[in-house]
C-alpha cells in the first residue's frame, strides 16, 4: 500500500515533469540563482557544508505558486557556483507536519546530517499547532524523520517556528522565532545536552517596542568576537527611508550570556535595502567563513503580480555572501567563488562622461571611483535606476511597482560617499553591493527580455573605472 509520503513525492515529481518545459522557456528563468523547478520557493533551510559538500534546502510548494503545505527541496554544490537539484528531503506527510515542513537548520552530529524544522499543523478546529521536529540522514540525501523534539513552551502563541541549532562549549542551543501571548515578537532560547530534551531558558531577545508582533527565522552566531542575531520581524512600521518593505530583515550586535540566556544588544539595523530580501540563514563553512543566503522575496508583498507565475514558478534565493563585522556593522560580499561564473570580460574602461553599453542578461558590473562622486546614475535595461547624490548622501534604487506600475524606491545613507559598487545581473534579479558590501540592495528585475542597454549618467570631474563580465547562464542543474 502506498504511503502518504510516497504519494506526495510522486505528485511533486509529476508536477516538475509536467511543467519542466514551461519553466525552462520562461525568459525570466534564472541562469545562476537557485530557483524552484516548478511552483513556489521561499525560505532557505538547513544551510550547511557537510563532508565537503554544500547543502541548501528550501521551502517548496511544487503544486502551485501560492503558499501551503511546504516540502523541503534540496540543492547541493561542490563549489558554491554549480547547484544540483537533489531528491525531496522532507515531505509534509506525518501528523506532526501534515500542513507543512516549515523552516529550520542543519547540524553535523554523530556522523549524520541532522535537520531541525517546524512541523506546522492545523487541528480539527482549524487552530494552528507548532512542533519542533528532527530528521536525520547518513548520506545527505535520504532523510528519516525522528518525530517531535519540542512542543510549544508556555508563554507563546502557536506562531513559534524556524529553529536554528548550534553547539557551544559542549552543549546544544536553539533559537526559535516566536510571538508572545501579548502579540509581541521575540526569540526563544533553549538548551540541550543531547539534542533530545530541551530546556526553555526564556527570551534571548525581545520583545522590543516598535519591533513588531512576530520575529521569524532567527540566526545567532559569533563574528569577530561579538555575538550577532539576525531575524525577520513582522509588523515594523516604516520610518522615512527605513523599513519600507512589507516585512523586514535585520540584525543586532551584542554579547550573549549563555548562563542567563540573554543577548545584550544594540539597535536593530536593516541587513538589505532592496525590494526583495527576507528570512536569510548563515552557516560556518570549512574555510572558516560565515556564509549567508537569503530568500529573494517578501511574504505578502505583491507576490501575485510576479510575471513568472504564468510559467508556473515564483521566487529564488540570493547568491551566497560572506559576512564581515566591521566596527559593529555587518558587511556582505559575494563569495570569492562567484568569479568562476565569469565567462568573458566585456569591457574595462575609465569613464569621464556619460556612456551606454550593451550587457547580456547574465552579467557582472564593477565600478570603482577615483575620489568622491557628486552625482551619479546607472540605468539598467530601462527598468531600474540607481542614483547617488553627495548633497543628500542618499544612494537610491528606483523601479516600477509590480502591482501598479508607479515608481517605487529604496534608499540608504552613504556617509562616506559612493566609492565602489559591484552589480550581479541575472535574467530577473539584481544584487548590488555598495562600498565593499557595507550596503546591499537585492531585488527582482522584470525588464523587457530583449532590452540590453545599460546607461551611466555621470555628472562631475571624478573618474570612474567600469569593468563588465558576461556570466554563465547554466549553473543551476534541475534534472532529477
Amino acid at each position: 500500500m502506498i504511503t502518504t509520503e510516497e504519494k506526495l513525492r510522486k505528485q511533486a515529481y509529476e508536477a516538475v515533469e509536467k511543467y519542466r518545459d514551461t519553466v525552462q522557456k520562461d525568459p525570466y528563468r534564472q541562469g545562476y540563482h537557485m530557483m524552484p523547478p516548478v511552483g513556489l520557493l521561499n525560505d532557505p533551510n538547513g544551510w550547511i557544508q557537510w563532508r565537503g559538500t554544500y547543502h541548501m534546502f528550501f521551502q517548496w510548494m511544487p503544486f502551485h505558486t501560492g503558499h501551503g503545505a511546504k516540502f523541503w527541496g534540496h540543492y547541493s554544490s561542490e563549489n558554491l557556483v554549480d547547484w544540483k537539484l537533489e531528491p525531496i528531503a522532507l515531505t509534509p506527510s506525518d501528523w506532526f507536519d501534515k500542513n507543512g515542513c516549515y523552516s529550520g537548520s542543519a547540524i553535523d552530529h554523530d556522523d549524520k546530517l541532522k535537520v531541525f524544522y517546524t512541523g506546522n499543523v492545523r487541528n480539527g478546529h482549524g487552530e494552528r499547532e507548532s512542533y519542533q521536529c528532527l530528521a536525520e540522514s547518513e548520506n545527505g540525501i535520504e532523510f528519516k524523520k525522528q518525530g517531535v523534539k519540542l512542543e510549544l513552551p508556555e508563554g507563546y502563541s502557536a506562531h513559534f517556528r524556524d529553529p536554528k541549532v548550534w553547539e557551544h562549549e559542549g552543549k546544544w542551543y536553539m533559537v526559535v522565532g516566536a510571538q508572545t501571548l501579548e502579540n509581541q515578537g521575540a526569540v526563544a532560547f533553549l538548551e540541550s545536552d543531547d539534542l533530545e530534551s530541551w530546556t526553555h531558558k526564556g527570551e534571548l531577545a525581545g520583545p522590543v517596542e516598535g519591533l513588531g508582533y512576530m520575529w521569524e527565522c532567527p540566526d545567532a552566531f559569533s563574528l569577530n568576537g561579538k555575538d550577532v542575531l539576525i531575524f525577520s520581524p513582522q509588523g515594523v512600521e516604516a520610518q522615512g527611508i527605513d523599513f519600507n518593505n512589507q516585512y523586514q530583515t535585520g540584525y543586532v550586535v551584542g554579547k550573549l550570556d549563555y548562563e542567563k540566556g540573554k543577548l545584550e544588544h544594540g539597535v536593530f539595523n536593516e541587513l538589505d535595502r532592496g525590494f526583495e530580501f527576507y528570512a536569510p540563514q548563515s552557516m560556518l563553512d570549512e574555510k572558516g567563513r560565515r556564509l549567508l543566503v537569503g530568500w529573494m522575496g517578501v511574504p505578502d508583498q505583491n507576490e501575485e503580480h510576479h510575471p513568472t507565475i504564468q510559467h508556473h514558478w515564483i521566487h529564488n534565493l540570493t547568491l551566497p555572501r560572506e559576512l564581515k563585522l566591521v566596527e559593529g556593522e555587518l558587511y556582505q560580499l559575494p563569495v570569492k567563488e562567484m568569479e568562476q561564473l565569469r565567462e568573458e570580460k566585456l569591457f574595462e574602461e575609465v569613464v569621464g562622461a556619460d556612456l551606454s553599453h550593451k550587457l547580456p542578461r547574465t552579467s557582472e558590473l564593477v565600478m570603482d571611483v577615483d575620489g568622491s562622486l557628486n552625482q551619479f546614475e546607472l540605468q539598467l535595461f530601462d527598468y531600474l535606476k540607481l542614483s547617488y547624490s553627495k548633497e543628500t548622501g542618499y544612494f537610491t534604487m528606483e523601479r516600477s511597482s509590480l502591482a501598479n506600475g508607479n515608481t517605487e524606491s529604496r534608499s540608504c545613507r552613504l556617509i562616506e560617499g559612493l566609492q565602489q559598487m559591484q552589480v550581479f545581473i541575472d535574467h530577473s534579479s539584481v544584487e548590488i553591493f555598495v562600498n565593499d558590501g557595507k550596503e546591499v540592495f537585492t531585488s527582482r528585475m522584470f525588464a523587457d527580455p530583449d532590452e540590453c542597454m545599460v546607461k551611466v549618467v555621470h555628472k562631475g570631474k571624478e573618474r570612474l573605472k567600469l569593468t563588465a563580465w558576461k556570466l554563465r547562464n547554466d549553473a543551476i542543474h534541475q534534472n532529477l
